[in-house]
């Protein structure tokens, strides 16, 4: 029997509720509650989730602790991703439209928000990950054209962050935006962001504004990126180095 299992059996017990009560907590008829505490069957995530609202303890503890040890403290984190699922219960990939962007920040950690959103499969993805789509506007990361949507794999924390990647970033200061990302949270407590199309400055963001990271892994486009016709063409591999450089320059100073 796994960890798991002993501890839906433990927090059961300690609420003082039946397997009735538990399954009616958590919607789903009571002989289910009986295979997860046998060990005949492992929950699937959206009732992990529900099991950790319920519970108040993290999703990580609620695998990999023994709960009943008097050892065992656990703490709920102050954010568990939102998701949705297909009818296989499988993850789906919840679109958020240019004209949703907005109402995003305030959303996006709300199921019932995520449940009003469009949600689609692509057979090509890593079933280990969570993702989201962005549609982008504007022309700063050209070739990619407004109405590009950019597919994103859900990243924990900046320390993930790969200097020089494109990202989607949610934050408090400038809401959903697509960027080349460097990391500087360490030495000046900010993101770098920075455009493709060299007629837009770069820019920081606070590290405690930003409320989810999406590292870019796909995009969909109707229109094929044409850089030989395109007026503000994308940033050299030159002149992104240069930026790195003048970034290292500033992180320096304020270190002496």
């Amino acid at each position: 029997m796994s960890l798991i299992n002993n501890n839906i059996k433990y927090l059961r017990k300690e609420k003082g509720w039946t397997q009735q009560d538990l399954a009616d907590e958590l919607g789903v008829k009571r002989p289910q509650i009986g295979s997860y505490e046998e060990g005949r069957a492992d929950p699937r995530i959206q009732t992990l989730l529900k099991l950790s609202d319920l519970f108040n303890v993290s999703v990580d503890d609620l695998l990999g602790k023994d709960l009943s040890s008097p050892m065992v403290v656990t703490k709920k984190p102050t954010k568990v991703l939102a998701i949705t699922v297909d009818s296989q219960e499988r993850e789906n990939i919840e679109l958020v439209p240019q004209k949703a962007s907005a109402g995003y920040t305030n959303g996006y950690a709300d199921p019932e928000y995520l449940q009003e959103l469009p949600r689609f499969q692509l057979p090509n993805l890593p079933r280990n990950s969570t993702y989201r789509a962005f549609e982008i506007s504007g022309d700063s990361m050209l070739p990619l054209e407004p109405g590009t949507i950019i597919i994103g794999e859900y990243v924990e924390s900046p320390d993930s962050i790969r200097n020089g990647k494109t990202y989607i970033i949610v934050s408090e200061q400038e809401g959903v935006v697509y960027k080349r990302v460097f990391n500087y949270a360490e030495e000046k407590g900010v993101l770098f962001m920075v455009s493709d199309n060299t007629v837009y400055s770069p820019y920081e963001i606070p590290i405690e504004s930003v409320m989810e990271i999406w590292e870019a892994k796909a995009f969909i486009s109707t229109q094929f990126p044409d850089v030989k016709n395109n007026e503000n063409p994308p940033m050299s591999l030159r002149e992104l180095t240069d930026i790195v450089l003048e970034i290292k320059e500033e992180v320096t100073k304020l270190k002496r």
